[in-house]
């Protein structure tokens, strides 16, 4: 049986999907039913059948910061994948990133090797991929340091020692580290942020760019490497390397709506970050804009994914299509 983490998000919910339509039997962690209301709702988008495909989960209420919880899960388990983390870019939350991105990653690796699980697939992001020292594409084995981090890299980096950690103390690990993952259901999070702002219209885009790749590509690579003899390797999963104004021009044409024609200075962001951390100290929304931010606008990224092509021999999908699918689902649910 397979165990899967952080089941209620955008990889988790798509990745027992496909592992259900193959029925395979999966047990998967949640915290509140507010948030099995999501799993559902993504099924919805795919399958006539979706009851019974959720049906067949078995769903465990546990917290990977609650050990008893993950002893109660693991019974029976051979295979983890672990999608759970929390994802602020705010500084003010480092404590608890750290603690449920680097610790909860430590449970789950410690109940993996006292538990004798065979793999463990982490997800992890391209924020832990080094940073080039000029503009040539980075790949897996770019030097990653702490200058100019977003805290929510610097723990999920974190996570990925303690993945380390347990494959030196022979657990077989698998690490990926998608893009930007383009896929429906999320709109208030992630690429959910892009397919908002296309559908109001805005003028504005924002300087930069980054990599992005389509949930099914996501899923579909974390099944073949569990699936495979890969072990103790990460993977850039990046589909295509886009800025920003391309990649919100393919979402609002797929809305009709008329593409942002003006770049934002970054004059009007340095103003945007200070008007940011006010609303954040004022309503305790999260923040949006920060000095990482920019710097990261600044100095855009580009990533290598021969590797993953070449591990797994295989193309990548359209990001096109899914960008008519979602935005399609996002303007149903206005």
């Amino acid at each position: 049986m397979i165990l899967v983490t952080g089941g209620t998000g955008l990889v988790g919910s798509h990745l027992l999907l496909k592992l259900t339509m193959d029925n395979i039997k999966v047990r998967a962690i949640y915290r509140t039913q507010k948030k099995l209301d999501s799993v559902k709702k993504i099924f919805s988008y795919y399958s006539d059948n979706a009851t019974a495909l959720f049906n067949k989960i078995d769903w465990v209420h546990g917290d990977i910061l609650d050990i008893p919880s993950l002893e109660n899960a693991i019974e029976d388990i051979t295979h983890v994948y672990h999608c759970a983390a929390y994802i602020s870019f705010n500084p003010s939350d480092f404590k608890k990133l750290e603690r449920i991105n680097r610790e909860g990653t430590a449970n789950i690796v410690n109940i993996c090797i006292a538990y004798g699980i065979k793999k463990l697939c982490h997800v992890s992001t391209i924020g832990t991929i080094g940073r080039p020292i000029n503009n040539e594409k980075v790949d897996e084995e770019t030097e990653w340091t702490l200058q100019n981090a977003n805290p929510y890299a610097i723990t999920k980096h974190l996570a990925e020692m303690e993945v380390w950690r347990g494959a030196q103390e022979e657990l077989e690990v698998v690490i990926v580290n998608p893009g930007v993952i383009l896929g429906p259901g999320f709109w208030n999070s992630g690429s959910g942020s892009f397919f908002k702002t296309a559908a109001k219209g805005y003028k504005y885009y924002p300087p930069g760019g980054s990599g992005f790749i389509t949930i099914n590509d996501v899923t579909n690579i974390m099944i073949a490497l569990m699936n495979s003899n890969i072990h103790n390797e990460r993977f850039i999963l990046v589909a295509e390397n886009l800025t920003y104004k391309q990649i919100l021009e393919k979402i609002a044409v797929a809305m009709d709506k008329k593409p942002p024609a003006k770049a934002l200075k970054f004059w009007q962001l340095k103003i945007g970050k200070f008007v940011d951390k006010i609303r954040n100290i004022l309503t305790g929304s999260p923040r949006t804009i920060t000095k990482n931010t920019i710097h990261g606008l600044k100095h855009p990224t580009a990533f290598n994914n021969e590797k993953i092509k070449n591990a797994l021999g295989m193309e990548f999908e359209s990001l096109e299509n899914q960008i008519k699918f979602s935005s399609k689902l996002f303007i149903s649910e206005l």
